[in-house]
């Protein structure tokens, strides 16, 4: 885990206005989303920031630094490794591409899941994947270009619960209008993501813990949704076209002309 210079340890004081000593615990919290531990401060916001990029996290804590109810409590590399420190946060703000692979899609939906509600925030350069975020229910998107004040203002709104609405964040949700959602389950988005992504379906069965024959079946129920849905997905590259317009696999990279 990438680690910002100044950037706070597990070990977070939330009924203190500064940190312990070295070496003093403190009792684990359970929940990033529960409200059952005091703020630091009367009326502060708990911050988390996933992004691998540490000019990126520097800046962000130098612009938060000044903000008396903003706090910038855990920087990490990667969603698992935010949740993994069991903060209680009101608010993640999330980049979008990140080293690890993983999609928009299910890094909003692992931090739904333990209850903290998530910004986006990126460059705002591949509009699949804001469109990909913006589906699974983030509360807003800004630009990294965007003036410091502009930034502080979405994060504050944010983590007081209120949506961010800017050009981006509606452009995400109003775009494309004619790829409507085909309902998969998140075992058949699972699924679809390996095969797509080129794995076989003998590989796809051990790496998701299945049989073949499920497998298979899973295939022909995706290629029957997207089908309904008046996507047809007849090849494997056809299904690799549609995890990429619905989110579930990352834009291909542009190839390097150098």
């Amino acid at each position: 885990m990438t680690v910002v210079p100044g950037a706070t340890t597990p070990h977070i004081a939330a009924d203190e206005p500064h940190s312990p000593a070295a070496g003093q615990p403190l009792p684990a919290q359970t929940s990033m989303g529960s409200d059952t531990v005091p703020d630091a401060a009367a009326g502060r916001r708990r911050i988390g920031l996933v992004e691998d990029h540490e000019s990126v996290a520097v800046g962000l804590r130098a612009i938060l630094s000044d903000e008396a109810d903003l706090e910038l409590v855990a920087v990490t590399t990667t969603v698992d490794e935010l949740v993994g420190l069991g903060h209680r946060l009101d608010l993640v703000v999330l980049d979008l591409r990140l080293g690890d692979g993983s999609s928009p899609r299910s890094n909003v939906e692992r931090l739904h899941s333990v209850g903290v509600q998530v910004l986006v925030y990126t460059g705002a350069e591949n509009p699949f994947l804001v469109r990909s975020a913006a589906r699974a229910g983030v509360l807003g998107v800004v630009r990294k270009s965007e003036p410091a004040a502009a930034i502080v203002s979405a994060i504050r709104r944010a983590a007081a619960g209120g949506q961010v609405v800017t050009t981006d964040w509606a452009a995400a949700i109003d775009g494309d209008p004619h790829l409507p959602d085909v309902g998969l389950s998140p075992r058949q988005r699972e699924v679809l993501a390996l095969y797509a992504s080129g794995e076989k379906a003998a590989r796809v069965a051990r790496l998701a813990g299945l049989s073949e024959q499920t497998v298979n079946d899973y295939l022909v129920r995706i290629r029957n949704k997207y089908a309904e849905a008046g996507r047809p997905a007849p090849t494997k590259t056809d299904l690799y076209k549609r995890a990429v317009e619905d989110g579930w696999l990352p834009m291909p990279e542009p190839p390097n002309q150098n």
